[in-house]
């Protein structure tokens, strides 16, 4: 039962790390910061800030996005799914 909580607080510990890094960079409010946002029509972001996205979150999660997949990475929820799934 420990390990699935300890899981969990991982898991919610990347969401939050992945939302105080989108508000950094889009200078965005909290509230619009929503799983199902999209980093480009829902935040404002354009193709360099997304990237600028894929760099932060390599860096502070100490992963290693490839570019086929950090193209499918247009969403909260997926860069939040992707990095619960990779991140060391």
């Amino acid at each position: 039962m420990h390990s699935i909580s300890k899981k969990a607080k991982k898991m919610s510990e990347i969401a939050e790390k992945v939302k105080a890094i989108i508000i950094d960079k889009l200078g965005v409010e909290e509230s619009e910061v929503t799983p199902e946002a999209s980093f480009t029509n829902d935040l404002g972001a354009d193709s360099l800030d997304t990237v600028e996205l894929i760099m932060e979150f390599e860096k502070e999660f100490n992963v290693s996005i490839p570019d086929d997949q950090a193209e499918n990475i247009a969403t909260v929820g997926q860069a939040i799914s992707y990095l619960e799934e990779h991140a060391k």
